[in-house]
């Protein structure tokens, strides 16, 4: 029988090339589409209802073209457990279909585990934290280093790098990111930033673009790489955070007797409309 996973040059180490250079049993079939269970290993948590939805109208017009990848199932000698293919999966269920083509591995758990990881990955509208969770799942659980990582899934070792550093974010902030609230682009320039949620909380608030994040957080270093000389830090605290929430300089001047003045530094007319707006909104 031809291996359906025999390598391709130029392709890379993808899902078809490991399988098929694994020595793995393989057997193409067609099953019921209700003999085969969802893998508890699925990076993917988010489907596009859209795009899921054009994809069942386009099975229902052409059928499945690229077989969906199983295994036995441990728990149920009758079931098949889904390694690959399951947005084909949930489409074909969804276009009326009692039976779909399938290639059946012989895999154990960790084999199954490091297929679905792969195949998922190499999508290209996989979000991206679920793809640092599936690089950090193939570090912890596959033994994969960081430079395995990149080889078989084609990307280069500091964009694996930059993907698993999201993870360092507050859950707030991941959320964010998980649900298409903030960008990749903004989630990268918040990573190590003590103050990542309150900028996020803005970025969605203003619907800041990446550009003008990146503005933001040059205004707030260069504000707290400046400390004004016999300044109480409590007074250096309520300048950064002011500068924050405002997006522009703020100076607060306290004198000995508790008065003093407040300096707004704005740039451009929009700045200073939308303090003013501010000021009157809450006066």
């Amino acid at each position: 029988m031809i291996n359906p996973f025999k390598s391709k040059k130029g392709l890379g180490r993808g899902l078809s090339s490991l399988i098929g250079d694994s020595g793995i049993k393989i057997s193409n079939n067609k099953i019921s589409i209700g003999s085969i269970v969802p893998n508890i290993n699925q990076p993917r948590k988010l489907f596009d209802k859209e795009a899921l939805d054009e994809l069942t109208s386009s099975i229902k017009e052409r059928g499945i073209i690229q077989p969906l990848i199983v295994r036995k199932s441990d728990n149920k000698s009758d079931k098949y457990e889904l390694i690959a293919g399951e947005r084909r999966w949930q489409a074909a269920q969804a276009a009326g279909f009692h039976e779909v083509p399938v290639v059946i591995i012989d895999a154990d758990n960790l084999k199954s585990l490091e297929f679905a990881i792969i195949e998922n990955v190499q999508r290209k509208d996989l979000n991206p934290i679920e793809e640092a969770e599936s690089y950090k799942k193939l570090i912890e659980k596959v033994n994969y280093d960081q430079d395995k990582v990149a080889r078989f899934i084609g990307k280069s070792r500091s964009h694996i790098s930059n993907s698993l550093r999201l993870l360092t974010l507050p859950l707030k902030v991941i959320e964010m990111v998980r649900n298409n609230k903030i960008t990749q682009g903004h989630a990268k320039i918040l990573v190590g930033l003590e103050n990542s949620l309150l900028l996020a909380d803005k970025i969605i608030r203003k619907k800041l673009s990446v550009r003008q994040t990146e503005s933001l957080i040059r205004l707030i270093k260069n504000v707290s790489k400046k400390p004004k000389k016999g300044k109480d830090s409590n007074i250096l605290a309520t300048e950064n955070e002011l500068t924050s929430k405002l997006g522009m300089r703020v100076h607060l001047n306290n004198k000995r007797n508790n008065s003093g003045t407040l300096i707004f530094e704005y740039k451009g007319f929009d700045q200073l409309d939308r303090l003013i707006g501010i000021i009157k909104k809450n006066y």
